[in-house]
C-alpha cells in the first residue's frame, strides 16, 4: 500500500494538471518539480556545496525550464547558455573554494541539460495542439512499460540487461516492457481528437521506450556511481522525485521532436 497510494495519487494530479490545469500551471509544476529533482541531484552528486552557492547552483540549473513558460522552442538554447554562463562564473568564482571545481562545474552542467533541459521538453510539449492527450499518452506509455517490464521479468525473467547497473532488470523484463508500453500508447491513442497514425505510433513507442529505459539505467548508474539507494524521500515508497522522472528525461525531448517535425502523422 506505501507504493499504491502515492501511486494512484500522482496518477489524478496528473490527470488534473493535464486536462483542468492551464499550460501556465503546468511550466509552474514543472519548475517546481525540476527544482526538487536537481535538488536531489545535487545533494547525491555535490554534497560539498552548500549554502549560498548551492541555492544559486540550483537557481541557474533552472534557466533552461524557466525560459519555455510561454512555449517558445527558440528560447530552450537561451536558458541552457545561459546556465552554462552562470554556472561557469560560479566555478571561477570558487576556484580554491570548491573542493573540486572540475567536478562541480561537470556535474552542475551535466544536471542543467539532463534535467532541466529534458524536462523544459514537457512544458513545450504541453503547449502543443492535443498537448494534454499527448503528454497522457506519454505517461500512460511509460507507466505500461515500467509493468509490463516488472510482471514479466519476474515471471521469465533469467538473463539479466545491465547486471552491473541494476542487477533486477531482465531481458524478458525489457520485451515485456515495451509490448505493455505500445499497448497503452496505441489505447490512449483512441482517445485522441486527431489520433496519430497506429503504425507511426508503434513504431516510436518501441523507440521511445527503449529511449525510457536507457534513462532509467542512467539514473542508476549515477547512483551506482556515488554509492546511493534512492535520489531522496519525498515521495513515501517510491524514493525521491528523480527516482520517478529518471524514464521521462531522455524520452520527452524525442517525444516532443517527432511531434514537432510532424513524424506521427
Amino acid at each position: 500500500m506505501n507504493r499504491v497510494i502515492p501511486g494512484v495519487l500522482l496518477a489524478v494530479c496528473w490527470l488534473v494538471l493535464l486536462f483542468v490545469g492551464t499550460p501556465f500551471l503546468f511550466w509552474c509544476v514543472g519548475l517546481v518539480g525540476s527544482g526538487v529533482a536537481l535538488f536531489e541531484f545535487f545533494r547525491m552528486t555535490c554534497p560539498q556545496v552548500s549554502g549560498f552557492r548551492f541555492i544559486l547552483t540550483l537557481l541557474a540549473s533552472l534557466f533552461p525550464v524557466a525560459c519555455v513558460a510561454g512555449g517558445r522552442l527558440e528560447l530552450l538554447p537561451v536558458g541552457l547558455f545561459s546556465s552554462l554562463l552562470f554556472l561557469v562564473c560560479l566555478a571561477l568564482q570558487g576556484y580554491g573554494k570548491l573542493e573540486d571545481g572540475l567536478h562541480y562545474l561537470v556535474f552542475a552542467g551535466f544536471a542543467a541539460l539532463y534535467i532541466s533541459g529534458s524536462l523544459a521538453h514537457l512544458v513545450l510539449i504541453r503547449h502543443l495542439p492535443q498537448g494534454e492527450y499527448w503528454l497522457l499518452l506519454f505517461i500512460a506509455m511509460i507507466a505500461g512499460s515500467d509493468t509490463g517490464a516488472y510482471y514479466a521479468g519476474k515471471t521469465f525473467g533469467r538473463r539479466k540487461l545491465f547486471p552491473l547497473i541494476s542487477p533486477k532488470k531482465t531481458v524478458a523484463g525489457g520485451i515485456g516492457g515495451v509490448a505493455a508500453g505500445v499497448i497503452a500508447a496505441e489505447g490512449v491513442n483512441l482517445l485522441f481528437p486527431q489520433p496519430a497514425h497506429p503504425l507511426f505510433l508503434l513504431l516510436a513507442a518501441v523507440v521511445l521506450i527503449c529511449i525510457g529505459i536507457c534513462g532509467d539505467l542512467t539514473e542508476s548508474l549515477i547512483k551506482r556511481s556515488v554509492g546511493v539507494k534512492d535520489s531522496g524521500t519525498i515521495l513515501q515508497g517510491h524514493g525521491g522525485l528523480l527516482d520517478r522522472v529518471d524514464s521521462l528525461l531522455l524520452t520527452g525531448p524525442a517525444l516532443f521532436y517527432l511531434i514537432y517535425f510532424q513524424w506521427l502523422q
